[in-house]
């Protein structure tokens, strides 16, 4: 008997109090594992995720957090040969295993780069701009992103053990949430042992992950209105989620990824001579292939024109009768095994279903030549396309989840569009066609309906490659979709991190937004006598530090010395009579960034000090022309400070607000710079 896959729970390791069920290894059909959560405390790895797990997590920055997540991709990567020895066993070939085990250490690096660069290193986010509440400023509103107390349960698909959960995890964990992970048992053997990698080495905090290899059991029953479920799988499972009581009643958040008939449509402009052609075919062949089809992007239904079915049918034949299926161990094996031959009785049921109103046009699902293997002992299956009849409705409703897809034709792109919709809802759709006018049109008939929409033609083809095409979800965009295909939105940026989080409303006086959000607000407490704040380093600054700069006359001879130093003669600021004209100046007006450069000169402290750069500016807007004559002056406040885990520097965001005689602001901006976290230097490096 084989081993008994394991759980983890509370801290520790849980063996079942049975013999489990067994799993078997997709290619050869021998036992590699068995499986059992029988005795597993469900309580007890819910209580700990929300006691340990969480406030471990949450006491820690985004910074940080990001910080242990590029860790833990460096050291999964240290451990990908085991991995690829225990994917073969799945029925994965090289490259199956590339997208699940590098795809999700990718998204790992990804989410760790995403959340230094786009979060503060705080354990807030700010939403948008500050809300005026009243007519004197002293009531404003902001929208916040906080952490919520729950847990992040992940319940996953077989196909991708370990994209699957690190794809989840990532965003969570940044988001300051303790993950539960429950696999698919058919190949929980990866899942778990990542999950092994992990735990032992000590980078996330005690809590922050557990596993549950086998059966939810009563996972579900622990949740409540903090907690959020993630569910990659069938549409009859998530059905039984939706109706949970925990769901309906306690306002369990559940997100779920179902079933997806995605399609790619060959635009009405493309000829059998046209490169965009090849690119289609290829396309569906990848998609049908890779992962033996078991993908929830997979291309299920290719549309196309009728004038082209002919041409499209053949060429794509063609390439399927080069694809070698057998042993993926094997180095001239493209197509591997089904994950298991409930499987391919599963796909082969589809198939029938689908045959109802299509022929099949290339491949047997009953018999299939492999390398290296056993056909009926492994969980084997040829690639099938079928031809759809004129107003076929399986395919639209059908979901063979392996190696299968069936071309439809359309006459009209309306109808290629129309045709696209009857999936119901998809995670994504491509549309490989050289025609921007087609390209709007079908783009924007797509998008009510799928996630994601990849445009391909010969331009972009191969950077889109490198990407993944068609069916590569990446980090930084949506993985999700409407309608059937369940919603869910894992990954998307820091869009999928705040995808976990509370976005509440603070409204307050600006003194106390500063205090709960940690970023000065208009309005708020300046401190203006405790010397020029560019002579303080990052562990003196503090919030609402301020400089008001002397004043400065702007003349004629400015503006003209300006508009021929840098060539830029715009009549408003050259043209006296032409300006004059202008109903927005009526007259001679500054250059906005003669302005900003002048406010530059105001405010800066010129001498070597902590200030080591400026990166740039944002939210520059001009407000009011600046005249010959006119005076300025600068307010310069500390408005956010954020170290750098990795450097003796970091950013500081400075509030400017440049106002003329009358003191109304004529310019405001963010004025972004890097400062030493001590100063002189060299003490730097002593800290």
């Amino acid at each position: 008997m084989s081993a008994l896959l394991e759980s983890y729970v509370a801290g520790h390791w849980f063996r079942a109090q049975d013999e489990g069920e067994p799993l078997l290894d997709a290619v050869t059909g021998e036992e590699v594992a068995r499986v059992s959560t029988r005795g597993l405390d469900f309580a007890a790895l819910v209580a700990h995720a929300r006691e340990v797990g969480g406030p471990a997590v949450r006491r820690l920055t985004f910074h940080e957090r990001a910080g242990m997540l590029k860790a833990l991709a460096k050291h999964l990567g240290g451990f990908k040969d085991e991995f690829y020895a225990l994917s073969l066993r799945t029925g994965a070939t090289q490259r199956d295993s590339m997208v699940d085990i590098d795809g999700g250490i990718g998204t790992l690096f990804s989410y760790s780069s995403k959340g230094t660069r786009e979060l503060p290193n705080d354990t807030v986010v700010l939403d948008g701009v500050t809300e005026p509440l009243g007519r004197g400023g002293a009531f404003v509103g902001q929208h916040v992103y906080t952490s919520r107390t729950g847990v992040a349960v992940q319940i996953n698909a077989f196909n991708f053990p370990v994209w699957g959960m690190l794809e989840k995890l990532a965003p969570a964990f940044l988001a300051g949430l303790p993950s539960i992970v429950k696999p698919a048992s058919q190949t929980a053997y990866l899942t778990e042992a990542v999950v092994r990698r992990i735990i032992e080495s000590e980078i996330l905090p005690a809590g922050s992950l557990q596993l549950v290899a086998g059966s939810a059991g009563t996972l579900l029953d622990e949740l409540d209105e903090q907690d959020s479920v993630a569910f990659t799988g069938s549409a009859h499972t998530a059905a039984i989620l939706r109706n949970h009581r925990s769901v309906l009643h306690r306002g369990v958040r559940l997100g779920v990824e179902a079933d997806s008939l995605n399609c790619s449509i060959l635009g009405i402009d493309v000829t059998a001579e046209d490169p965009e052609l090849d690119l289609f075919v290829k396309g569906v062949v990848t998609e049908m292939t890779v992962k033996a089809g078991q993908k929830c992007t997979a291309i299920r239904r290719a549309i196309v024109p009728d004038a082209l079915a002919d041409t499209v049918v053949t060429a794509i034949s063609d390439r399927l009768a080069k694809i070698a299926v057998g042993n993926p161990a094997n180095e001239s094996v493209r197509m591997g095994a089904l994950a298991s031959r409930s499987q391919r009785d599963e796909v082969r049921k589809a198939i029938e279903a689908l045959r109802n109103s299509a022929d099949i046009v290339y491949g047997n699902p009953d018999r299939v030549d492999v390398v290296d293997a056993d056909a009926e002992q492994g969980a084997f299956l040829s690639p099938v396309l079928l031809r759809a009849h004129p107003g076929a409705t399986e395919p639209h409703d059908v979901e063979p989840f392996g190696p299968v897809s069936t071309v439809l034709t359309y006459s009209t792109t309306d109808e290629a569009v129309a045709l696209a919709a009857r999936g119901r809802g998809s995670l994504v759709a491509s549309l490989v066609t050289h025609d921007p006018a087609i390209a709007r049109q079908v783009t924007l008939g797509l998008a009510p309906w799928h996630g994601r929409v990849l445009v391909l033609d010969r331009d972009d083809a191969a950077e889109a490659a490198q990407a993944g095409g068609h069916g590569s979800p990446l980090p930084n965009l949506v993985h999700g979709g409407p309608g059937r295909a369940g919603g869910g939105e894992e990954l998307g940026g820091i869009r999928g991190v705040l995808h976990h989080m509370q976005r509440t409303a603070i409204q307050a006086s600006p003194d106390m937004l500063t205090a709960i959000t940690g970023r000065w607000t208009t309005g708020a407490e300046r401190r203006v006598d405790e010397g020029h704040p560019f002579r303080k380093s990052l562990a003196e600054l503090r919030i609402g530090d301020s400089i008001v700069s002397d004043s400065r006359t702007v003349t004629l001879a400015d503006i003209d010395h300006f508009a021929e130093f840098t060539g830029d003669t715009f009549y408003a600021h050259t043209d006296p009579e032409a300006a004059a004209a202008n109903p927005l100046f009526g007259g001679i007006v500054a250059h906005g960034y003669l302005v900003v450069s002048l406010a530059a000169g105001l405010f800066v402290e010129p001498n070597p000090g902590p200030v080591l750069a400026n990166f740039g500016v944002d939210n520059l807007r001009f407000l009011t022309p600046v005249k010959a004559e006119d005076t300025i002056r600068v307010t310069l406040t500390v408005k956010q400070v954020t170290p750098r885990t990795s450097a003796d520097y970091g950013e500081v965001r400075w509030d400017a607000v440049v106002t003329n005689q009358d003191d109304a602001p004529v310019a405001t901006y963010d004025v972004l710079t890097l400062v030493a976290k001590t100063w002189p230097q060299e003490d730097a490096a002593t800290n």
